[in-house]
């Protein structure tokens, strides 16, 4: 962000080569980088604060994944400070001092932007081949991962659709495949599982709540909230969240989210259910693995 004193801020590049750990940290930004890294330095010790400009950090993810990891942040000290955002940052005898869009001042050691990034395409010559670029300079393509320049394709972040790794190697090896493979196909962008790894973890596939029922209508909600029973003995009030999003015609669930432990490990085979067209009925016929948090997926039975 262009605010005075944005030199004195780092980026989640520049994290990994602080030489010690700094003892406050303030964080900029609601997203995955923001959430995570939160975690990470509060992990080591560090006195973390999270600002975001939003109503509600993580935009895209189902809110009651949202508001329950908001939840458990609190509980574990780190300060998240919603509709808040940094104005000015200054170099003190003793760290950097932010001031914040209340008016509030805060000393830290540390300050991390993480409020997104832009396609970095500058200097490729894109614009004397004639490739056409948005705004945020990210390469325009059909679905085919086609520029208007017939014989120029991209994917990746650089196309600026589904930013994740896992989405790039799926669009390289569509084009790779169509284009030298004799094996012509377009990236599937539906139902993408994702995580975050934040402390619990997030872990969802499928649309959120307010998604499917702007999609389908009227949808089936399957939801709790419980403490793990590992807790029992490390006495952390930590709670973990699943959901399921069903149709209530088709009985096909829809979407899956989680938040607690190992839920990005979890989230990876509940998108095979869901690409498969897996329903509640399929659930509710699986046995369960006990004792597990993920067996909860499979013994919910009453409906929100």
């Amino acid at each position: 962000p262009d605010i005075p004193g944005k030199e004195l801020a780092i980026t989640s590049n520049e994290a990994f080569y602080l030489p010690e750990r700094p003892n406050r940290v303030l964080i900029c930004g609601g997203g995955y980088i923001a959430v995570e890294f939160a975690n990470i330095f509060h992990g080591y010790g560090s006195k973390v604060t999270q600002v975001y400009r939003g109503e509600m950090w993580l935009r895209g993810f189902d809110m009651d994944l949202r508001t329950h990891l908001k939840a458990q942040y609190d509980e574990q000290g780190i300060d998240v400070k919603l509709n808040t955002n940094i104005t000015k940052l200054e170099k003190t005898a003793t760290g950097i001092n932010a001031t914040l869009t209340d008016g509030s001042t805060i000393e830290v050691d540390v300050v991390m932007f993480a409020t997104g990034r832009n396609p970095r395409t500058e200097g490729l010559g894109l614009d004397k081949a004639g490739v056409k670029m948005d705004d945020k300079g990210a390469v325009i393509v059909d679905e085919a991962l086609r520029t208007n320049v017939e014989h120029i394709y991209a994917c990746g972040d650089v196309v600026d659709k589904i930013c994740l790794t896992p989405v790039a190697i799926a669009e390289g090896h569509c084009l790779a495949d169509t284009l030298f493979g004799g094996k012509p196909r377009k990236t599937d962008y539906s139902d993408v599982p994702t995580a975050v790894f934040s402390n619990p973890n997030i872990g969802t596939c499928g649309p959120t709540e307010e998604e499917a029922r702007k999609q389908y209508g009227e949808v089936d909600i399957y939801r709790t909230s419980f403490r793990g029973m590992k807790h029992t003995l490390t006495g952390r009030q930590e709670k973990t969240l699943m959901k399921l999003i069903v149709h209530p015609q088709t009985d096909k669930v829809l979407a899956v989210h989680i938040c607690g432990d190992a839920a990005g490990e979890v989230i990876q085979l509940a998108g095979v259910a869901i690409k498969a067209g897996a329903t509640k009925a399929h659930f509710d016929s699986t046995i369960g693995v006990h004792p597990t948090a993920a067996e909860e997926l499979v013994t919910m039975r009453s409906k929100v």
